[in-house]
């Protein structure tokens, strides 16, 4: 019996890990250029980034680095001399939660900065459906408006009448409609 591959591919073909691939390249459009991909990169809780910069011109230094990443990652700073490829490893925490973060290339002693997000996911279970996000709950209109409101627009009827005629009264009654309003409001708790 011919296989048509060996036993050793048929045992590397499986899942992959849970690595998440991002292609960076660097002196590509000019001196110190740094072009990240437009979109934001995702990568599972658990799993790793790996960060490939390809350089197309001379040998750089660049410093990668990630000021908000310390829930995800132990990863903060790298300096690095690229002359052709070089791999950044970042491995994520399992127990980090959902979020994400950004990683920052900076080149040419700081002439040149790109930025690119990395969003990070739950890792989905097997068998078990997603949760569906609950709508929280909202407050229903009762057509009526409440009777603390009323009191407001009251006492402040009573006082702005205070401010433009010096009458002392309607300061008085106006701050005792208030206090009505509130007490009544806060007896009336169920």
């Amino acid at each position: 019996m011919n296989l048509p591959l060996p036993f050793t591919a048929l045992a590397v073909t499986g899942e992959l890990g849970d690595e998440t691939d991002v292609l960076i390249y660097l002196n590509r459009s000019g001196i110190n250029s740094i072009e990240v991909p437009p979109e934001n990169a995702h990568v599972l809780m658990g799993g790793a980034l790996r960060v490939k910069f390809l350089n197309r011109g001379a040998p750089t230094h660049i410093t990668t680095t990630s000021s908000n990443a310390g829930m995800f990652t132990e990863f903060f700073h790298e300096n690095m001399y690229v002359v052709d490829e070089k791999n950044l490893v970042i491995p994520l925490k399992r127990e980090s939660p959902p979020g994400f973060f950004d990683i920052d290339i900076i080149a040419g002693y700081g002439v040149m900065k790109a930025s690119i997000r990395v969003e990070v996911n739950v890792k989905p279970s097997r068998g078990e459906p997603e949760p569906q996000k609950e709508v929280p709950p909202q407050p229903v209109a009762h057509g009526r408006p409440h009777l603390l409101m009323v009191m407001m627009g009251i006492a402040l009827i009573l006082y702005s009448s205070w401010y433009y005629t010096n009458l002392e009264i309607l300061n008085s009654v106006a701050f005792i409609t208030l206090i009505v309003g509130v007490l009544y409001v806060w007896y009336r708790q169920k």
